[in-house]
Parts: C-alpha cells; sequence; structure tokens
C-alpha cells in the first residue's frame, strides 16, 4: 500500500440553516379569536333576560287566561295599572309625550311611585335590539318585570326589531 494515493477530502459548501417564523397560522389563529369573542360579547347581555312567550289576554274580568284559551304566561290588560309605551329607534312615547332613552331611569321611577304594575311596549318598525334591551333593564331596575311586547305597524309595512 505503499503506492496508494489519498486523496485530500473535499468539503461540499454546507447551507446555513435560517429558521423562520410563519405568521400567517398566527393570524389565522388570531383572526379566529377575535370573531369568537366579537360573537360571545354581542349575545352576552341578551341572554341575562327572561322571556316568556304568550298573547295579551283579553276577556272579562272573572275570566282567567286559562278560561280564555290564551296561554298561562298571558295576563289580561287594564287600563288603570298599565302603561303603554311606543318604542322607536331613538325615542320612547309614554302618555302623548316622546322621550329619549336617557330619560328611561325617571320614567321607570315615575311609574313605581304612581303604582303602574304592568308596561306594554309598542316597537316600531324602526326600534332596534339595544333600545328595547334599555327599556327592560330601566324597568326591571324599578322592579316592574310585567311587561308585554308588540310589534307595531306602518302603513303596509310589517313590525319588528331590528338587529
Amino acid at each position: 500500500m505503499a503506492g496508494a494515493r489519498t486523496h485530500p477530502r473535499i468539503e461540499l459548501p454546507q447551507r446555513q440553516r435560517r429558521y423562520g417564523f410563519a405568521l400567517t397560522p398566527l393570524a389565522d389563529a388570531m383572526f379566529q379569536l377575535l370573531v369568537f369573542f366579537m360573537l360571545s360579547a354581542n349575545l352576552t347581555p341578551y341572554s341575562l333576560l327572561s322571556l316568556k312567550a304568550g298573547t295579551i289576554g283579553g276577556g272579562t274580568s272573572g275570566e282567567t287566561p286559562a278560561d280564555s284559551g290564551d296561554e298561562p304566561g298571558a295576563t289580561a290588560l287594564s287600563p288603570g295599572d298599565t302603561a303603554v309605551w311606543s318604542v322607536s329607534r331613538e325615542s320612547i312615547v309614554a302618555s302623548g309625550q316622546r322621550f329619549g332613552f336617557d330619560a328611561l331611569p325617571q320614567l321607570a321611577e315615575a311609574m313605581q311611585v304612581a303604582g303602574t304594575a304592568r308596561v306594554l311596549l309598542v316597537t316600531r318598525p324602526d326600534a332596534q335590539v339595544q333600545g328595547l334591551v334599555s327599556v327592560l333593564e330601566a324597568l326591571a331596575a324599578h322592579g316592574i318585570t310585567d311587561v308585554q311586547i308588540a310589534g307595531g305597524t306602518a302603513a303596509g309595512s310589517t313590525a319588528g326589531v331590528q338587529p
């Protein structure tokens, strides 16, 4: 082996390792979290309201809702202890007077002092859910929990509460 020649070892160039950080999966996860929290934050205040289905009970003074064929949650409205409020986008009409939503605590307190036990809310076609929730919260804060909601109509249109 005296004649064997050894070749020098040739080193191949090594590529330098670069570690990259992709932001796309992080952005996707953050977007999903953002959508989740936006949806759950909007639904939280409305889940605290307890609503019962039913109809406005009519009938005579000796007739109970069960006798008149109405659902059990329905109560008869009598003019003496029932207030009728009309709720629109920017205001409430109570007793023929227009009030802003900032006057809700004073209206509810006046109803409590007067002994008004029930409220019939008539929603106008332009009413928003947040306005309705504000009215219900103000009434509940003053102990008025017998609230019935009816949809009002404008000429030829159907009523509803817009989100």
